[in-house]
């Protein structure tokens, strides 16, 4: 078996995918232009009416109205946390609880205003902080730096009050620290990331905020509280504990202003808002609808005009590629609205009652000023991010490319030396001299070397090599033909046949790409993609109906010898498919909603166990939840028990006998304390806090253990020497020997051996040792199972505890696939038993694709599930990495488990060979019955070729990255064309975004469950070598 050529070739198709990836989301994510220039109290300003009056000390620009200022904000203020409405008799938990501001506002007037604020999305923390910070917008693209901030280099507040020699103390949020690094005049950081933790941050800036405002040494001072927006993903807004952390903030804000002084300024400010399930990143009304209060003892409204920095001038200089007209006639707006705003304030000075025209004119005056600010905002957005369109052709090129070239290579793949050279070596060695010519030139031209562009035409070049050798090799007659037999040999029946074995599965496939185009069907597509998947298996029973393979043989010898066997056949077959539409329907339980679907209720499934009021349901969901986990324990090892696998004393069996609940009793604690985190209190709260961190790592602990295991030693075959004939004689029994059901199996295959031995020892005159192997016939699978197990414990670890009913409804769900594709091509009559159908691989992705939002998941980024980073940890990480691999696991678990199993759909059939042998059968001679026995090997018919058995696997392999990239070009074709689309940021990019990174989790997992396989194989050979020794 050439088991490196296999994974080097997918290796190689997997980064020409990635190549593809890279230059289009270099070109189509937006890069924003940053300004290097600085502003300073010298630079020339625009003359203001007090132009010939000296400015008072400390000034800059404008006259100093306060000497120091308090800036307060709450993480994910919602507008509606913090306006009071008295005529509400029962409000909810978020409503009414800010009641101190209102007082403020409504007794004193002329000192205190609350506003709406509008947050620029995307509405991650990260970016709000850039946004209030610089004043610019933040782009797309930088929702992927929440999980690293980067130090801000463009001028901004912090900035400008340091080089003016202000003192700023900051206190809350960490994210703070990496964005405005030795900035600070004093300090207080708090570990941000953690959401299930409400208290440590909030606490943190308690216990500092009063002795500081009260030591008087700053003049600026910034407290960020996250109590707020933690309890909103953990609790989502509409919990009693969002009523008991606003009621913190407000009392909080009652002693902030007793300890303030008559010359400080406070502002309390939401960075952005909070969806109704307590979630934010995007721009939907609650996400981006926040709240703005400001305050002094002094008055500050009602005293004299205010005046607006007239930026464009300046921007202007440094933005020369601005079209000239825009400028102008934002010039123009503006300049006409400040003069009509100074005319009315000359008319109505000395005035005690406000004409009713006057009115008017000032309402047409905030529109004109509301006009410049939005045209304002469309130039900025304009000049500051751009797409780079021949980036995005050339990534989209290069991945149809290679959706392309997989087609070709797992039609016409074979497993000779003269393929891997001409279709790997040679095109490999074609990317290999473009990288180092292109290397050469940047280091002679003294540009910096750009890595993606490197990649980008390495790629091109090996694709070329690819076709190039292909086409030069191979005439064109083979081409044409393949290994497929002569059409003119084939009937108009069988080439109709033929034609719709492909035509149904592609259709769907290419349905659901096409669909991409439409922003409806990506919102809807948690219900569209478990319908194909339906539409799917129905088409295949309805061909099988239209081949007559689902009728009994005509005739009454055929009838007799086959009616019975087959009629059960087919009605298993229908049986599995009324449990997958079963399994599908059930599914649409799981879902999470998006905003675009304001009818949509999200799944109570979830939520996690805590969040449950009610003390009797929550007992019973966390029984229901454990029952079900050993269950699915019990189903792997009575399945591994069946087929023999669990008979050996090697450590991995005994792992799978005894790790296997112990990691089940793990998750079942951890799940117990951390539903019952909230309800502890004293010494028991500390005592939990350690069990919510050391149950998670026992788990991963042993997951690792178990994986470690099977590399090492994936053999689960149990092997027993006997006294046979003469050579070596390996049967792959099934089944515990000691069962009554095994024996009558067992005992007539080794009463023939024996007849057989006995007639060999006669004619030689001597006997060897003879090696009976339980499991051998399912080894591979078995191996792939564990690690599959093992794998979904981590998962389901990952996720809230009532979603581990989605996961058992996933294994389930992809069993029944498995033996649908297996019993469909038995009745089929498949002659090609290395082959796997491209029905088989498409059903299979979209299985995937169905449990990726039957896992409570949406390609949205307020949908994302933060709290996986903070499993098994109780402080904030210490690194990026980590906290990035656990979300994304979380995120992308159906493609992980879909992608690892993606070889059970080659190994299956041979699995399930043994039991369908089973049937009753006409009465034959010994001798044949004998040899017929001996035909059912299972999958060490693998064995018997191990040629063929590569190539199938490297088949199997490009045919699931071909549906993968053709999904992915589909997502990536919808966002360029549609790049001006008005859902463009709110749909497409986000779901181009998820796809490239779930087609690379996908990928990647795809080479490890075929490395897994060959992982076996390997260890099958070391295994029949030292049992040839023996």
């Amino acid at each position: 078996m050439q088991r490196w050529p296999v994974l080097l070739f997918l290796a190689w198709v997997c980064f020409l995918f990635f190549a593809g990836i890279g230059l289009f989301m270099s070109g189509f994510l937006l890069t924003r232009i940053e300004l290097a220039s600085s502003s300073s109290c010298s630079d020339p300003f625009v003359p203001p009416s007090w132009e010939r009056q000296s400015l008072p000390p400390g000034s800059c620009w404008a006259p100093q109205r306060f000497s120091k200022a308090v800036l307060v904000i709450i993480d994910a203020l919602r507008f509606e946390f913090a306006h009071f409405n008295p005529a509400k008799a029962s409000p909810r938990p978020y409503e009414n609880k800010l009641s101190f501001l209102h007082h403020l506002v409504t007794s004193q007037p002329r000192h205190a205003r609350l506003y709406r604020f509008r947050a620029d999305p995307p509405t991650a923390t990260m970016q709000r902080i850039k946004g209030l910070t610089t004043g610019s917008l933040p782009t797309f693209i930088d929702v992927g730096s929440n999980f690293a901030t980067y130090a801000i280099q463009e001028d901004n507040l912090l900035a400008q009050l340091v080089q003016n020699g202000r003192r700023v103390i900051f206190m809350g949020d960490d994210t703070w620290e990496g964005l405005f690094p030795k900035k600070f005049f004093r300090s207080y950081f708090f570990p941000s990331f953690n959401v299930k933790d409400l208290h440590t941050v909030d606490d943190g800036i308690l216990q500092h905020l009063y002795p500081t405002v009260d030591s008087g040494e700053w003049d600026m001072l910034i407290a960020h509280f996250l109590g707020v927006d933690h309890c909103g993903h953990k609790h989502g807004p509409d919990h009693a504990e969002m009523a008991k952390k606003l009621t913190q903030m407000n009392e909080m804000l009652r002693s902030l202003v007793e300890h303030l002084g008559n010359d400080t300024l406070l502002l309390v400010a939401g960075d952005h808002g909070m969806t109704e399930t307590g979630d934010h990143g995007g721009d939907s009304e609650k996400e981006v609808n926040a709240a703005l209060f400001v305050y002094s003892k002094t008055p500050l409204f009602g005293t004299g005009p205010p005046e607006v920095d007239r930026f464009l001038h300046a921007y202007s200089l440094v933005a020369q590629d601005l079209p000239a007209e825009q400028l102008q006639r934002l010039q123009d707006l503006f300049s006409g609205a400040v003069e009509e705003h100074a005319q009315l304030l000359a008319q109505v000075q000395g005035l005690t009652l406000v004409p009713p025209e006057l009115e008017s004119r000032l309402g047409s005056l905030i529109g004109r000023f509301q006009l410049y600010l939005r045209e304002a905002r469309a130039v900025c957005t304009q000049s500051w991010a751009r797409f780079h369109p021949l980036r995005m052709v050339g990534g989209c090129t290069l991945i149809a490319a290679s959706c392309l070239l997989c087609y070709m290579a797992s039609e016409l793949a074979t497993a000779s030396d003269s393929f891997y050279r001409s279709c790997l070596l040679y095109p490999l060695l074609w990317g290999l001299v473009v990288a180092v010519l292109l290397g050469l030139a940047y280091a002679f031209t003294q540009n910096g070397l750009d890595l993606l562009l490197v990649s980008s035409w390495a790629a091109a070049a090996s694709q070329l090599g690819f076709f190039w050798y292909w086409w030069g090799r191979h005439p064109k007659r083979a081409r044409l033909a393949g290994s497929q037999p002569p059409l003119a040999n084939v009937s108009l029946r069988q080439r109709l046949q033929a034609w719709l074995g492909l035509a149904f599965p592609m259709g769907i496939l290419l349905f659901r790409c096409g669909a991409m185009f439409s922003d409806s069907f990506v919102v809807a597509e948690a219900r569209v993609a478990p319908f194909l998947l339906a539409s799917l298996v129905m088409l295949l029973i309805g061909k099988l109906h239209w081949d007559g393979r689902l009728t009994v043989p005509e005739g009454p010898k055929q009838q007799l010898l086959g009616f019975s066997s087959y009629r059960r056949e087919i009605w298993y077959l229908l049986c599995l498919v009324a449990m997958l539409l079963v399994c599908v329907r059930l599914s649409g339980f799981f879902h999470q909603c998006r905003e675009e679907i304001p009818q949509c209720r999200p799944s109570l499934f979830l939520s996690p166990l805590a969040s449950l009021r009610n003390t009797r349901a929550k007992n019973l969901f966390y029984l229901l939840c454990v029952a079900l986990l050993a269950g699915l324990v019990c189903a792997v090892r009575s399945w591994l028990r069946h087929y023999g696998n669990l008979n050996s004393s090697d450590p991995l069996v005994l792992f799978v006998r005894w790790g296997f609940p112990l990691v089940v009793l793990c998750i079942a604690c951890y799940w117990a304390v951390a539903s019952s985190a909230d309800d502890s209190l004293g010494k028991l709260q500390e005592l939990v806090q350690v069990a919510v961190v050391a149950f998670p790592w026992a788990v991963y602990g042993l997951a690792s253990v178990g994986l470690l295991l099977l590399l090492c030693n994936p053999m689960t075959v149990f092997a027993k020497d006997t006294r046979e004939s003469a050579g070596s004689i390996v049967t792959p029994y099934l089944g515990v020997p000691s069962s009554e059901v095994d024996f009558l199996h067992v005992i007539p295959q080794i009463y023939r051996r024996m007849q057989e031995s006995q007639k060999s020892c006669l004619e030689r005159g001597g006997c060897k040792a003879t090696v009976a192997a339980y499991g051998l016939g399912s080894v591979y699978s078995a191996a792939l199972v564990i690690a599959l197990t093992l794998l979904g414990f981590l998962l389901m670890l990952l996720h809230s505890e009532r979603l581990s009913l989605a996961f058992l409804l996933l294994f389930l769900e992809a069993f029944v696939l498995l033996h649908i594709h297996t019993r469909a091509r038995g009745l089929a009559g498949d002659a090609e038993p290395f082959s796997v159908p491209w029905y088989a691989v498409i059903s299979w992705l979209l299985a995937a694709s169905q449990f990726f939002y039957s896992t409570g998941h949406q390609p949205i980024f307020p949908a994302i599930h933060w709290n996986a980073a903070f499993v098994g940890f109780h402080l904030d990480h210490s690194t990026n990495l980590l906290p990035a691999v656990l979300v994304g696991a979380n995120t992308f678990a159906s493609h992980i488990l879909f992608a690892v199993s993606c070889p059970l759909l080659l190994l299956w059939p041979f699995v399930c060979e043994m039991p369908s042998s089973q049937r009753k059968k006409p009465k034959k001679e010994p001798r044949e019955e004998l040899q017929e026995v001996e035909e059912h090997m299972m999958e060490m018919r693998l064995r018997e070729s191990p040629e063929k058995f590569s190539t199938a696997l490297l088949q199997l392999g490009l045919k699931y990255l071909f549906v993968l990239g053709t999904q992915l070009l589909a997502c990536v074709c919808a966002a360029m064309i549609l790049r001006r689309h008005l859902m463009v940021w709110k749909v497409f990019a986000p779901k181009f975004l998820f796809e490239s990174l779930g087609f690379v989790v996908s990928s990647i997992c795809l080479l490890l469950g075929i490395s897994l396989v060959m992982r076996v194989d390997c260890a099958v050979s070391t295994w029949f070598s030292q049992l040839q020794l023996r």
